[in-house]
This record gives structure tokens, C-alpha cells and sequence, in this order.
């Protein structure tokens, strides 16, 4: 840096010389100098403030940007970070055909741990054992003393009532973890259909739902797609559903059942507008599996779409259905009802002798085994297999069930004439409750095969013409012809027209053979019979009955009367009109024809 001299020569002899006072040049030179040093400072005074300023800048972010990824960060837990998958909370609602909610989300929370932040593990095992029942304190105190753990799960769903507790314990390492849950509003009402659903994937903030049975695991993808457009809308009327299952547990109570199931469905479509297997057990808090070799024994197991029954009497009207179609009889024809009638080593026989003939419309309507074996024998084997395949019977239904798949029918391997006779009426083959609904149905809406579908507006099905339509008419004149003065007398309900068939059949022992005092008791029913519309199927697992002083197991006794019951209560809730109780024909029957049919059902 260049010095200015505070009293330069030159200026300073030129000063003299001019009279001037020497000393003004030293003292302006002085001045200039001066101030040109306090700008200096002062530039460098605010350089030092800007890099100050700088520093605490960068500093505070630093330490803001820390906190900030600290309060965003979740505890370590070993399965989500792991896996390193989204975890999709949302699932969408199912509802019934008329948009009433059967399963939906709630918001929950869950409980957790961080151990090493705890203050008194021992504590807090104890007040948790004391909130939750299901804890042990010695387990949960074993949890919270892990060397070195960071982090465990206490309880996946907390109630309101619960959170509140645990929070009063005031431990700051147990903490609370937001979530979406399953909530099934109307507890057991269509379990065996909704299924269930747990928790998948989870964090502490979060929790993917997935579902484990029923159409929660079959409509899983399309339940929990955040894409997806809105609720799954079944076909399953709520009100039908719960009235079903209260008039069937009400029956099965009364008559000694082990279990009972029911379907009913609209002949058109397919649609199951209810479907109800008993014993059940509410979504909300699904048992666990059965470990024994029963699965009829778990109230998980769904009678009316799993269960395998032999189906009696029910399966009579088949081999006459087809006859007719085939032309080979009509309903007047009789047939040779002599008793017993032999095939081969074996022989078939009637609760009754009915005599040497009886018309084909009588056979159905007193349940005769012989003139329907007869009739099979004349529609012959292959013919009697393609039908009931046509039917449905030789396959799992596409019920929109998960469980759809283990509904296979139990098909014999070979079909000598002796399993044609048996098979024809009712023994020999097992089928679901379900799998019989759609095969009335395809008998009762004219003769077009029908695919069952728990799917809300369903189109009428135009599937494969099992039989003409005049064989259909007749089929179905010949089942009211059953409630009005045969086997299913008790069925008849004042102001609608009930048909049906009554069905009986032995259970069989594990290792082979039949039970002597066990059997599943079914009704199959179609109504209005004038115009059908709807098919319902009752099955009653081992019931029993005192009647007449004396122990009943028969459908007509066991599986009708609550059928009668179904019929009373859904077709107000179905918007059917009873018809003027003066164009229903008289049902009477003479008083000894009871006894007769008392057991051949």
C-alpha cells in the first residue's frame, strides 16, 4: 500500500511561497487519512458479520434437517424394512345387492414397545396383563428384557377403551401406531361368504389388510388395489341372510341338528341372495383352524358350499325330469313299483308296497325308490351321467368363494347298474347344498343350466338347455304335487305356492358302510310353483326329533318344517305377493297316507 506524506515538499514550498499556513496541508492530509481507515473497518466489519451469519445459517439447517428425518423415521422393525414393500392400508367396502355395508375399514391403533426406553419394564408387563387378559406378564417381561432389542409388537388393534388404559400406565416406551382395521358391522350375519381378513404387511404407522377365506381372499387383489373402482357389490340380500340364519339356527335347536345349511337363490340368474352354514362364528374375531380330521367339526367349515352329503330323495326328480325330456314317459304313465325289486345281487325297496304300478306323477310325489329306479333304468347309464354332469354334478361350482375349489362332488369311479339304481335316488353320489340349488334351478326356470354367482346384477343366465321347457312344466307340477298330498305336506305355507322334494339319506362311516341312526335331512323347495322364481335348499346335519311319541329323523319331519318357516319369513322380504288363498288347491290328505310316507323320503 502507497503512503500519502502528510507534509509533501512540493506542495508545502508552493504553500510558502503563495503566504499560505503550511500546517492546514499536514492537518488535511491527516483527515483524508483517517477516514479513509474507517472505511476500511467497516467493510471488514460487515464481511466478518456476513460470514458469521453464514455459519449459524448452515448450522441451524444442519440440525433442523436432522430432526426432520428423525421425527419421519420409523423404529426399526426387521419385516418392513426388509421386505421394502408399500404397505396399502385401504380396502375397499363389500355390500350387500342393495349397498347396505358387510365389511368395511376402521380406524385403529396398535400397541408396541421400544425396550430400551422403558423405565420399568416389570411395570408395565404387569398393568399390560391386567388391561389385556390374553398377555402374560412373565412373557411380555421377557420381551422388554432382550438385550439389545429396540423394538417389539404388543397388540395388533387396540379398543378406544383399551388405548385410553394403556396410556394412564404412563411408560414412555409403549407407544401407539395408527392403522386401518376390518370391521364386519353385522358381526356373524355371512361369515361363511365374507370369510375374514388379517393383517399383512405392517408398520408402525400403518397396516395392509388382506383377506384369509370366503371373498375377502378371492376378491383380495381388486380389494386392496387403490386403482380399483369402488366396493364389491354382492348378490346376497342382507335381510334375507340374517332371516335365514336365525330360522335355521332356530331349527336346528329345536330339532337336534349338528349342523344345518342353507342356500337360496333366483332361478334366472345364479344369483345366491343367501347362503347360510351353521355353526358360524363372527369375522371380527375368526377362530383359529380345526387340527382334526373332521373339518365339519370347525364352525369355519361352510356346510352349504364345502360339505360333500349324499342327498336322498332330492335326486329323484332328475331321472324323471330326463325321461320326460327323452319322451319315454309322461306324468301319467305308471311304472312298476313292485317291491323289492332286484339288480343283480341287490335289492331296492319301498318303505311301503304301494302296489304293482304307480304313475310316474305318484312316484315323485310318495317318494317310490323302485318306480324311479325303473324310469332311471330306461333313460339307461350313459344318458343318466350326461345329465347329471349337464347338471352341474361332476364338477366344483365357480361360486366367487375361495372355498369354491374344495366343493368337488364325490363321483363314483365306476357306474354298474346297481350305482345307476342307488344314484338315482340319491345315494352313491355327494354333492354341496349349493351344487343341488343350481340343479333345481335349472329345473324350475324352464330348463336352462344355471351358474351360481354371489355377484350382484347378474344378467340371466342363457347357459347350455339342459331340457325342453314342457319337461321343465311338468318336473315342476310333479314337486307341488309333493307338498300338497306327499312327503312335504308341512311345507306348504298359506298365500304361496310351494313345490319341493323331501330327501333322506344315510351318513356313511369313514371306513365304509352307513351310520344307522345318522342321516341328512333335506328339502329342496321352488316357489311360486305357479311362476318359480327363487330355489331354496335346507339341510339338516344328524337331526332328530320326537314326533308321535316316537324319534323322527326324516326330512319331512325335520328339514320341512323349517323350510316352511324360510318360505314364510323371505318371500315378504323377496317383494312376493302371496296368491288368493281360495285358488290354492286343498292339501289335505287322508290320514292314513301320513303314516305311509312317514319314513320313505
Amino acid at each position: 500500500m502507497i503512503r500519502t506524506p502528510l507534509r509533501p515538499l512540493a506542495r508545502i514550498l508552493r504553500a510558502r511561497e503563495a503566504g499560505q499556513n503550511p500546517d492546514e496541508i499536514e492537518a488535511e492530509n491527516i483527515a483524508r487519512r483517517e477516514a479513509e481507515m474507517q472505511i476500511r473497518a467497516h467493510r471488514t466489519g460487515e464481511q466478518r458479520l456476513a460470514i458469521t451469519a453464514s455459519v449459524f445459517v448452515i448450522a441451524f439447517a444442519a440440525v433442523a434437517i436432522k430432526m426432520g428425518m428423525l421425527a419421519s423415521a420409523a423404529p426399526a422393525e426387521p419385516r418392513v424394512e426388509g421386505t421394502r414393500q408399500a404397505i396399502y392400508s385401504q380396502r375397499a367396502d363389500i355390500t350387500d345387492r342393495h349397498g347396505r355395508i358387510l365389511a368395511t375399514n376402521m380406524q385403529t391403533h396398535a400397541l408396541y414397545a421400544h425396550p430400551d426406553q422403558m423405565v420399568d419394564p416389570a411395570r408395565a408387563a404387569n398393568e399390560l396383563a391386567r388391561i389385556f387378559p390374553d398377555l402374560r406378564a412373565d412373557e411380555l417381561l421377557r420381551q422388554f428384557t432382550v438385550p439389545g432389542r429396540r423394538f417389539t409388537w404388543v397388540k395388533p388393534r387396540l379398543s378406544p377403551e383399551q388405548m385410553q388404559a394403556v396410556h394412564d400406565i404412563g411408560e414412555p416406551g409403549l407407544l401407539f401406531g395408527p392403522r386401518e382395521m376390518r370391521l364386519y358391522p353385522n358381526g356373524s350375519v355371512a361369515s361363511h361368504i365374507l370369510g375374514g381378513a388379517t393383517f399383512g404387511h405392517q408398520g408402525v404407522h400403518s397396516a395392509e389388510v388382506v383377506g384369509v377365506a370366503g371373498v375377502e381372499l378371492f376378491f383380495d387383489e381388486r380389494l386392496r388395489d387403490p386403482a380399483a373402482d369402488g366396493s364389491v357389490r354382492l348378490s346376497i340380500d342382507l335381510t334375507a341372510q340374517a332371516a335365514m340364519e336365525e330360522v335355521l339356527s332356530n331349527g336346528m335347536r329345536v330339532m337336534n341338528a349338528r349342523g344345518a345349511a342353507g342356500v337360496l337363490m333366483d332361478v334366472h340368474t345364479g344369483e345366491v341372495l343367501a347362503m347360510a352354514s351353521l355353526p358360524d362364528f363372527d369375522p371380527n374375531d375368526r377362530p383359529r383352524r380345526a387340527t382334526g380330521n373332521d373339518p365339519s367339526s370347525s364352525p369355519l367349515f361352510n356346510r352349504a358350499l364345502q360339505g360333500q352329503y349324499e342327498l336322498g330323495s332330492t335326486f329323484k326328480i332328475f331321472p324323471v325330469a330326463q325321461a320326460l325330456d327323452l319322451g319315454l314317459i309322461n306324468p301319467n304313465t305308471h311304472i312298476n313299483t313292485t317291491t323289492p325289486m332286484r339288480i343283480g345281487s341287490h335289492t331296492v325297496g319301498d318303505y311301503a308296497n304301494y302296489g304293482p304300478s304307480l304313475s310316474v306323477t305318484d312316484i315323485i310325489a310318495r317318494s317310490s325308490n323302485v318306480g324311479t329306479v325303473r324310469i332311471a333304468q330306461m333313460v339307461g347309464v350313459e344318458r343318466q351321467q350326461a345329465f347329471l354332469r349337464s347338471l352341474g354334478f361332476f364338477e366344483p361350482t365357480a361360486l366367487e368363494m375361495s372355498e369354491a375349489a374344495t366343493g368337488r362332488p364325490i363321483v363314483p369311479q365306476r357306474w354298474p347298474a346297481i350305482t345307476a339304481a342307488t344314484v338315482s335316488f340319491g345315494h352313491g353320489l355327494a354333492a354341496s347344498p349349493l351344487h343341488l340349488a343350481a340343479a333345481y334351478s335349472t329345473i324350475a326356470n324352464g330348463g336352462t343350466r344355471v351358474t351360481p354367482t354371489l355377484m350382484a346384477g347378474a344378467a340371466p343366465d342363457r347357459g347350455e338347455r339342459v331340457m325342453s321347457d314342457a319337461a321343465s312344466g311338468h318336473a315342476v307340477r310333479m314337486l307341488r304335487q309333493v307338498v300338497t298330498r306327499g312327503t312335504a305336506r308341512s311345507a306348504e305355507v298359506a298365500g304361496y305356492e310351494v313345490a319341493g322334494k323331501t330327501g333322506t339319506a344315510d351318513k356313511p362311516r369313514p371306513g365304509g358302510g352307513y351310520y344307522q341312526n345318522r342321516v341328512v335331512a333335506n328339502f329342496a323347495a321352488a316357489f311360486p310353483a305357479s311362476d318359480p322364481q327363487y330355489v331354496l335348499i335346507v339341510t339338516l346335519d344328524e337331526p332328530s326329533v320326537n314326533r308321535g311319541g316316537g324319534e323322527s329323523r326324516t326330512a319331512g319331519a325335520t328339514a320341512v318344517p323349517v323350510a316352511a318357516e324360510l318360505v314364510r319369513r323371505l318371500s315378504p322380504i323377496l317383494g312376493l305377493r302371496p296368491v288368493d288363498q281360495d285358488a290354492l288347491p286343498d292339501i289335505a290328505a287322508p290320514a292314513d297316507l301320513a303314516l305311509l310316507l312317514a319314513r320313505n323320503d
